[in-house]
């Protein structure tokens, strides 16, 4: 059985953008930590304005990475008036852009709107026990009242992540998950 983490709309910045929106030299503060070992759900947020709508305290995820992204559901996509593409996280490349505002600063990025594909992370040792590979794609299914089939769910392999299938809110109340509830691949 493999545990799920229900994530949030949610955003990843780079150092400068960090910087920008809230002043040089800032730091993130931890909030929570999260189910991969060394990330956090910071205790800032920033406002998010796109086209049609804005959401007034998006939280942010560290540590600071290479790139700025947002994560959002199909359904804040909506909401925000952007076409979202769902990709794995990370492939910003031809997505589209949207305004942040911080405390210290704005800025309208080019890139980096994603509606995050559903993916399991685990370690080498998993993988070999669950006989999958990184990249690989599989079905999922889930349990209870709502129970449900996911397919297309991605393979994320690396020695330093916990074993997390990682969906969003529309996915969890589709399928009536929660975080810490429990699926399996099926074969």
């Amino acid at each position: 059985m493999i545990p799920v983490g229900v994530s949030n709309r949610h955003l990843h910045l780079k150092q400068e953008d960090l910087y920008t929106l809230f002043g040089e030299g800032y730091e993130l503060s931890i909030a929570k930590e999260l189910s991969q070992p060394g990330e956090f759900a910071a205790n800032e947020t920033v406002k998010v304005i796109g086209p049609k709508g804005e959401f007034p305290s998006v939280r942010i995820l560290g540590p600071v990475r290479k790139f700025t992204q947002l994560e959002i559901s199909k359904t804040d996509s909506f909401s925000l008036g952007v076409k979202a593409p769902l990709r794995s996280s990370g492939n910003i490349e031809g997505t589209p852009g949207i305004k942040l505002v911080g405390p210290k600063g704005e800025l309208d990025i080019q890139e980096g709107v994603i509606i995050a594909e559903r993916h399991i992370h685990m370690t080498p040792v998993d993988a070999a026990n669950f006989d999958v590979s990184d990249g690989q794609y599989v079905s999922v299914k889930s349990q209870g009242e709502r129970s449900l089939v996911f397919n297309n769910v991605l393979i994320r392999v690396k020695d330093t992540y916990a074993l997390d299938m990682h969906i969003d809110t529309d996915e969890a109340n589709a399928s009536g998950l929660k975080t810490g509830d429990q699926v399996e691949i099926v074969k």
